[in-house]
């Protein structure tokens, strides 16, 4: 089958030399029993190549199961990757198999690897190199033959240095990588890829596609697209629905596109985005400021003392100065004026003296517990977009919620 065949067959879209290229490892690796590691960012549709493998395989008739490790409890991924007695935990009132007892015979799909906890990812590592396991509460020693796909979204030689993830076990499951290219990288399919949403949507509601002059396509390809596919397909569906004109122009598009639509670098720490208000930017503005300014007015100062600018200083660059001993005196007014509005004296922010209003704790548990309680109350209570918000996995939040009580 080639790769064509393969993209009608599995309703893959894209032209991308990249997408071909996965696409061409995963029908070469499929005809062994070969583990394969899925890399690419969340949004990008990794899931699909597990089944490509599968289907492709001499175990197309066995069992295919996928199993999102990030979605179970720390306290029960054991039991349900390799089963457990009856009695070895409470609530075990029976003996149970697990997925690789089940799926003997057949693929099993691991997403999210990166979020196994370390014992997990001890006995996953004993899987591969011997199919051999043990259950939860047992002691006897069960065989299984299962081929293992996983994929991840996370950068595995950063979760290495950092102790998360076992390096024995990366090298085990990436015998052949996959990386799947995000959606920037494939800017030719953007465009194909809202068509064939729209064209869908439009079924799906009953209505007119919806169609895109010149413009709104080059307004699509240079949108950077964090979410990937799933966010194109997303914003599709809410355009579909809620605007009345079925022509895009790039004035309709700008209103559903999120943020900055140019193809820009991201120069943000993801994991501390969302704690960051639009009051404390301006803080951070204003700190450096009037850093600067302070190392500016002790130049001016010495300028002033002694009558002449510093021999190190170069003649010509003296009227620059000059124009700078004035820009700092109208930004500090400025500065002044910007923190008097918001009820903040200059003082206050450079830290001479602190007011008991903003005497907050520094206790880490307390800003987590904050965090936590914040990101669900704006999820209305569900947990798996409070754990998208902050930046970790679902079941490390339901870990952090039991052991800080939080109701």
């Amino acid at each position: 089958m080639d790769i064509q065949q393969i993209k009608q067959r599995f309703s893959i879209i894209g032209h991308s030399s990249l997408l071909d290229r996965a696409i061409d490892v995963a029908r070469q690796v499929a005809a062994t029993d070969i583990t394969v590691l899925i890399t690419g960012e969340s949004g990008v549709g990794k899931e699909v190549f597990p089944q490509i493998i599968h289907q492709l395989s001499a175990r197309k008739h066995g069992p295919y199961i996928a199993v999102n490790c990030g979605a179970i409890p720390e306290g029960t991924i054991d039991s349900e990757l390799f089963g457990h007695e009856k009695g070895s935990f409470t609530g075990a009132v029976d003996s149970r198999k697990g997925y690789f007892e089940v799926v003997s015979g057949g693929t099993i799909f691991l997403d999210e690897v990166a979020d196994l906890p370390l014992s997990t990812q001890v006995r996953l590592l004993r899987v591969l190199e011997t199919g051999e396991f043990i259950k939860v509460g047992a002691s006897k020693v069960l065989k299984t033959d299962v081929r293992v796909v996983a994929a991840t979204n996370v950068d595995i030689a950063d979760a290495i240095n950092k102790g998360k993830f076992r390096q024995d076990l990366y090298y085990r499951l990436s015998t052949v990588p996959i990386h799947i290219p995000p959606l920037r990288d494939r800017k030719e399919d953007i465009v194909l890829l809202f068509k064939k949403f729209a064209n869908d949507f439009a079924e799906k509601y009953r209505m007119p596609p919806l169609d895109l002059d010149d413009k709104s396509k080059q307004m699509l390809m240079q949108y950077r697209w964090n979410g990937n596919i799933r966010q194109l397909k997303n914003i599709t569906e809410h355009i579909s629905i809620i605007e009345p004109t079925r022509m895009l122009t790039p004035e309709t598009l700008v209103k559903y596109l999120p943020g900055d639509n140019r193809d820009l670098p991201v120069l943000y720490n993801k994991e501390h985005i969302h704690d960051i208000s639009e009051r404390e930017l301006l803080y951070k503005v204003l700190f450096d400021m009037k850093h600067d300014i302070n190392e500016l007015k002790k130049l001016v100062v010495d300028i002033l003392a002694k009558g002449e600018f510093p021999h190190d200083i170069a003649s010509d660059h003296q009227p620059l100065i000059r124009q700078l001993i004035k820009d700092v005196s109208e930004a500090d007014q400025e500065a002044e004026a910007v923190a008097a509005d918001d009820g903040t004296s200059i003082l206050e922010m450079e830290g001479f003296y602190t007011p008991e209003v903003l005497d907050e704790s520094l206790s880490l548990q307390k800003k987590e517990i904050d965090l936590i309680r914040r990101a669900i109350e704006k999820h209305g209570g569900k947990r798996k977009n409070a754990a998208k918000e902050l930046g970790i996995s679902e079941r490390t939040l339901y870990r952090k919620i039991k052991e800080y009580d939080i109701r």
